[in-house]
């Protein structure tokens, strides 16, 4: 068991949730360079967590899981605190780690199953790192005309979270009562 949970991918994802704390607080504060040099490493680190995996063969449902709660968690403190700061929508953080449940759950990963992506589930979870990014470098560069399209955007994806979570739901209960197909 450690040995799985000792692979590089995994400390690079856990180092991306040691930058949650620091973010978070640095939007909070408005210290847009700092916050987007966090964000930068953030990102760096999500696209490396699963190449080295693949590459020295460390796949695994834990990390996996790893990843995929990491990334929520990161997104959901990021979209917490622009909806502080009134540049975001207060509903999509609450959303985000409710779809990541039912996607936690719903795949049965606590079991240790692996876990059951869907097209609409991926664009949400890149969406979101998105909306953070574009509202961090619109704060950074003074492209202050960037916060209402990326606004606007935080609404599409309160409305495609709940449509993600709502097919979700409906895929699970037809498949558990088979007659309702």
């Amino acid at each position: 068991m450690a040995s799985q949970w000792l692979t590089w991918a995994n400390l690079l994802s856990l180092s991306r949730t040691a930058l949650i704390v620091p973010f978070t607080w640095l939007l909070l504060q408005e210290y847009w360079l700092a916050a987007a040099v966090c964000f930068a490493l953030a990102v760096v680190s999500d696209i490396y967590d699963g190449k080295l995996a693949r590459k020295y063969n460390q796949v695994s449902q834990l990390g996996g899981l790893l990843d995929h709660g990491t990334d929520a968690l990161f997104v959901t403190c990021g979209c917490a605190a622009l909806a502080v700061l009134g540049l975001i929508n207060p509903i999509l953080p609450i959303l985000i780690p409710l779809a990541f449940l039912q996607y936690m759950l719903d795949s049965r990963a606590l079991a240790g199953h692996a876990l059951r992506t869907s097209l609409v589930g991926k664009v949400n979870g890149v969406c979101y790192f998105v909306v953070v990014g574009v509202v961090v470098g619109a704060e950074l560069l003074g492209w202050r005309w960037l916060l209402l399209p990326a606004a606007v955007f935080a609404w599409l994806l309160v409305a495609s979270t709940c449509l993600s979570m709502l097919d979700r739901a409906l895929t699970y209960w037809r498949t558990r009562n088979p007659e309702n197909k």
